[in-house]
């Protein structure tokens, strides 16, 4: 057996997800139907990160045990040929045999697109949440290093999450502005993020701008004693997962 790691992209629009699911189209289930093709037998896929309905990817990352040797850089071109066209495979690199795309992930970055025209941009709409108020973005970028650092982020995770440890660190939130494209992209990069964490963490920043909330209610909101001032989740379709690091 030959332990592949393999990066992915692609447009979560059509997709409930990345992980497999009964009577719903994943991206999973895509890239097993298209490894079962090129080694006659089923592969398990071992995802990264289980992204939700409608988030997109530039960095996916998942890994398979491969029951024999294709070499690597072959893999991407075999797999396009066999996946629909918002699925694309960029890279394969074999690696040791214990290496777990999901367990094994040093950081991660998530970015998140906003869209900041009077109008929808129609080309965008599919990758942003577009907002019909105007922000202060000041006060989005003060509120946004609020979450930097080492926190307990229980507060900010989707509920009815089961998980034990819900301690993250989170080394950079930083909104970027394109005024002439009338476009934000707030990126995320941490050691993990909890289950629709940065799109609540969105949902705050959103409301901070537009003046529904304060400084010290987010801080009190990260303290878990002001739940009011969390979210609302925002929209799936502006979540991207941009890159996984590893160590290998």
């Amino acid at each position: 057996m030959t332990n592949t790691l393999i990066r992915i992209t692609y447009d979560g629009t059509a997709y409930s997800g990345f992980q497999l699911q009964i009577n719903a189209p994943t991206v999973q289930e895509a890239l097993e139907r298209a490894l079962e093709v090129i080694y006659k037998q089923p592969v398990r896929v071992i995802g990264a990160s289980r992204t939700d309905a409608g988030v997109h990817a530039r960095g996916q990352a998942a890994n398979y045990q491969a029951p024999f040797r294709i070499a690597a850089e072959k893999l991407p071109y075999a797999l396009n040929t066999l996946l629909p066209p918002d699925i694309v495979v960029t890279e394969a690199q074999e690696v040791g045999e214990k290496f777990h795309a999901r367990f094994d992930g040093r950081r991660k970055i998530y970015s998140y697109s906003i869209d900041l025209a009077a109008y929808p941009q129609v080309m965008k709409r599919s990758s942003s949440w577009h907002l019909l108020d105007r922000m202060d973005l000041k006060v989005l970028d003060e509120a946004a290093r609020l979450f930097e650092g080492t926190h307990d982020f229980k507060p900010f995770r989707a509920t009815g999450t089961v998980i034990a440890d819900t301690t993250r660190t989170i080394y950079r939130v930083e909104p970027l502005e394109l005024p002439e494209e009338q476009f934000m992209v707030i990126y995320f990069e941490g050691s993990g993020f909890l289950y629709r964490m940065v799109r609540l963490i969105t949902g705050s920043l959103v409301r901070a701008g537009k003046g529904l909330v304060t400084l010290n209610e987010i801080k009190a909101a990260l303290a878990g004693i002001n739940p009011a001032a969390i979210g609302p989740t925002a929209p799936a379709h502006g979540l991207c997962l941009e890159k996984v690091f590893y160590e290998l």
